[in-house]
């Protein structure tokens, strides 16, 4: 079925029109772990670091990811939507409606960390030249995200569960050998368990303001309408009012604890 013919979209695109997606064209697929595929497609977005787009893949559903650069999406297998993402081919065409949210300030002197396909919203923050060091954890070597390409333009320090490559701990613990007063600001984004662990470090040195944590919640709109992706208790929707929340914003939320599912129940951290 073509981009445009869809029942759904004709019924939003009377009042929506902004909102209605992009079709691309997938011009690449690139595995870069066994479980991560960068999608290149051929549209170039204009976009902040950090900002995400709503993908639909016709048929099987819209899920928010980060852009990895202006022409890219890494997808890590959590799902069906994922699923079917990494299993389309060149010359396939999925629906990019976006960017939306906020993002990541580019300043000077910046700590970033990373879990996993975290790393994803954070390198193209890293590609503007600010980030001074970057913390990379992974569960294996085999698993290390954008290693070569963040190894040019970073001071990298590498972090893995089983200690096969760098230093043996998880990312939070490649903090230890850091002063942190030598950064603006500590931009986060992985796991949550991990994030939340970055933030403590933050509230005990007393500089939370200083940590930019990209959040990961259910959405269905990606625009602020539904408000399945709102926060507790403040009511903030990680789709408008972030992604990216200043840890002085989260520090006393549901962040750490817990999210919700499509039915609003909560799911433990």
């Amino acid at each position: 079925m073509p981009l445009t013919a869809s029942p759904l979209l004709r019924y939003w695109g009377a009042h929506m029109i902004d909102h209605l997606p992009t079709g691309v064209r997938i011009s690449e697929v690139v595995k870069e772990t066994p479980s991560v595929s960068t999608l290149w497609f051929d549209h170039r977005f204009s976009f902040n670091p950090g900002q995400f787009v709503m993908v639909w893949i016709p048929g099987i559903d819209e899920v928010p990811m980060a852009l990895s650069s202006a022409s890219s999406i890494t997808v890590q297998i959590a799902g069906d939507a994922t699923t079917a993402l990494l299993s389309l081919k060149e010359g396939e065409m999925i629906g990019i409606r976006g960017p939306l949210g906020n993002g990541f300030t580019p300043k000077d002197a910046t700590l970033a960390i990373a879990g996993g396909v975290g790393a994803a919203p954070l390198l193209p923050l890293a590609m503007t030249g600010v980030v001074s060091t970057f913390i990379l954890g992974a569960r294996t070597a085999g698993e290390l995200l954008f290693q070569k390409r963040l190894e040019k333009i970073t001071d990298l320090v590498i972090m893995t569960d089983d200690g096969s490559s760098g230093k043996m701990g998880f990312a939070v613990q490649g903090m230890d050998d850091i002063s942190l007063d030598s950064y603006s600001q500590v931009c986060v984004c992985g796991p949550e368990k991990m994030m939340s662990a970055v933030l403590l470090r933050l509230i005990n040195a007393g500089i939370e303001e200083r940590g930019k944590f990209s959040l990961h919640r259910y959405m269905k709109c990606g625009c602020g309408v539904c408000g399945s992706c709102c926060i507790d208790p403040s009511g903030l929707q990680v789709c408008k009012d972030g992604p990216v929340f200043s840890g002085e914003l989260i520090r006393d939320s549901e962040f750490g604890h817990y999210s919700r599912d499509g039915s609003g129940r909560k799911r433990m951290i």
